[in-house]
């Protein structure tokens, strides 16, 4: 199931260009409502500085001030697992203002969790513009949990059915849903350990009251290469650029698992199309820049350098589709 709905971004989103069909610049620009933009735009980014949501949108922010002549301003508006900040976007005035950096956590994960209360519709109250980064999940262990491949992990889980625990950075996060849907996979079980973010999830598994864990190459590279962790399948098609060495899942022994979590530009509903095609001509612009996409390679922030809004929006809904009976199966809920 996997491996035929994330086809439209994944493998080749990771590297040099995706397979979403590009739009082209210069048709963007001439269809643009010449006024626009006339002030400063405000990208909103759902959750605290520092992480990767933000970091990836003040990296893109400088090319795009140069393509639309205008300041970028970015508006760090966290809580609520990003659906504060979504929701303030969904209500702003669709005048070209205001754009949001969504996620696959605000605008696909929290319909699973927020089962009552999401107080916004990710497909009816927001326009997709642009996809920006794909951010890929790798699966790690201990060193003595003693398997030093994927195949001898899964033989470990199956022959010892809900005997071992996994840590992820919370509970309904991207990494938990990869978790639920790599243990669907192989038919196997395991207990969930949630923790309050990556990084007290790290302290453990380093400490090994954790064995297995479910994350980012950024976060994992640093102690694969010390050796104190073993990272042992990346959950795409293509190789970490921080752990080259590392297989790809299909490489692996596990053809068709793909896990990862992507970050995209969307503006409220209503928002004018000649705004919505200048404003994704400048995210292209941004992700293709050479100096650009090179800084967000080495911090495994892979760019998705080509897609219109129209296959954005396509995406989007094929991504509810897929992880949002994940989410629901896993039990997890923000209600």
């Amino acid at each position: 199931m996997l491996s035929r709905r994330a086809t439209l971004m994944l493998p080749a989103t990771l590297g040099a260009a995706a397979v979403l069909p590009a739009p082209h610049p210069a048709r963007a620009q001439a269809t643009a409502t010449p006024a626009w933009p006339s002030r400063p735009v405000r990208m909103v980014v759902p959750f605290a500085a520092g992480g990767s949501t933000d970091v990836s949108a003040r990296l893109l922010a400088p090319r795009m001030q140069e393509v639309l002549g205008q300041p970028v301003v970015i508006e760090n508006r966290a809580g609520a697992g990003g659906t504060l900040g979504s929701d303030a976007v969904a209500k702003a005035p669709a005048d070209g203002s205001t754009f949001l950096m969504g996620t696959i956590s605000t605008h696909v994960l929290a319909v699973g969790l927020y089962r009552e209360r999401l107080p916004y519709d990710p497909v009816k109250d927001f326009v997709a513009v642009a996809p920006t980064v794909l951010v890929p999940i790798c699966i790690t262990v201990h060193p003595a949990l003693g398997v030093t491949t994927l195949a001898g992990l899964v033989a470990l889980l199956k022959a010892n059915p809900g005997q071992y625990a996994y840590g992820t950075g919370g509970a309904g996060g991207s990494a938990h849903i990869a978790a639920v849907s790599f243990l669907n996979t192989i038919g196997a079980e395991a207990t969930h350990v949630p923790y309050r973010g990556s990084a007290p999830m790290l302290n453990d598994l380093l400490a090994g009251q954790v064995a297995i864990a479910f994350d980012t190459p950024a976060l994992i590279a640093p102690h694969h290469k010390a050796g104190a962790l073993r990272c042992l399948a990346i959950a795409t098609d293509q190789h970490s650029a921080l752990m080259p060495e590392v297989p790809a899942a299909a490489e692996a022994g596990l053809p068709g698992y793909k896990a990862y979590s992507w970050f995209g530009v969307f503006a409220p509903a209503g928002t004018p199309a000649p705004i919505v095609a200048r404003m994704n001509a400048a995210v292209r612009a941004a992700v293709t820049e050479p100096a650009t996409a090179q800084r967000l390679r080495e911090m495994e922030l892979p760019p998705i350098e080509k897609g219109t809004p129209e296959d954005f929006a396509a995406f989007l809904r094929s991504e509810l589709d897929l992880w949002v009976p994940l989410v629901r199966a896993s039990g997890a809920t923000a209600d």
